[in-house]
């Protein structure tokens, strides 16, 4: 078995608050698992846990053979192997889509100008976005944003990408975009872990389904199990709930 991810464990706790409560899962090498529940249940937290943009407070977490989580790791060498797209872009606003995507491969890497020039305009084709390379992000719709930074996780040939609600600051309109991206990316092969609210994207593409809730993993298992037959009540009854809500049925 190629496991790629290993998390095990997880606990994180804000002052009183235990968000996350002992939470484990495995990931194979090219899998897609999509993480859902309700707003304020860790899902945002365990993916920061992953790559220590948050420090758990107790559980540990491999990268195949490398434990993410001991404190001798070299964490900038792990983070570089390991995508993250956020909610807000986060893109810098003084640099061109071009220049957002070859930062990183020129800083991180080492890698000469030309050479990341090259690898930003490949991904940024991958994109659809290769026409809006001179574009700054002020220029760029939110789908047009978003894709750029895909573009920029994918321009370090990570092993993994952490996708946090990817869509959920976008107009409705322009969602199907990024999750035509996301979609092809898996197609590729690509190990996404992806924390969303698209049943669609659920049901079509991931390999398996996590439902959480109150910081613990609640139930788990394919998308045709998790949306036609869930073993616990409290599943179905989210998923009944959040297709109502985004006008998907179940």
């Amino acid at each position: 078995m190629n496991t790629l991810l290993r998390v095990e464990d997880i606990h994180k706790r804000y002052g009183s608050e235990e968000v996350l409560k002992g939470v484990s899962f495995e990931m194979l090498k090219g899998e897609t698992k999509v993480v859902i529940g309700p707003s304020g249940t860790g899902k945002s937290t365990l993916l920061r846990c992953i790559n220590r943009l948050t420090p758990a407070d107790r559980g540990r977490v491999w990268l195949e053979d490398e434990e993410i989580t001991h404190t001798r790791t070299n964490i900038n060498k792990i983070r570089a192997q390991i995508g993250f797209v956020f909610q807000s872009f986060n893109l810098f606003a003084h640099l061109t889509a071009l220049g957002n995507v070859r930062i990183a491969p020129m800083k991180v890497r080492g890698m000469k100008k030309i050479v990341a020039t090259d690898l930003a305009m490949n991904v940024l084709e991958r994109v659809g976005l290769a026409d809006k390379a001179d574009a700054y992000p002020a220029e760029l719709s939110g789908g047009q944003q978003q894709r750029v930074s895909i573009a920029r996780a994918l321009a370090m040939s990570p092993k993994l990408i952490l996708f946090d609600e990817p869509t959920s600051a976008l107009d409705p309109e322009l969602i199907g975009e990024v999750l035509e991206v996301m979609t092809a990316l898996a197609s590729e092969g690509m190990t996404m872990l992806v924390v969303t609210h698209e049943m669609g994207f659920a049901r079509a593409v991931a390999d398996e389904i996590i439902f959480m809730e109150h910081g613990v993993v609640v139930e788990h298992g394919s998308p045709t199990q998790m949306f036609t037959n869930p073993k616990h009540l409290r599943t179905g009854e989210f998923l009944n709930k959040i297709s109502e809500l985004y006008g998907e049925t179940t």
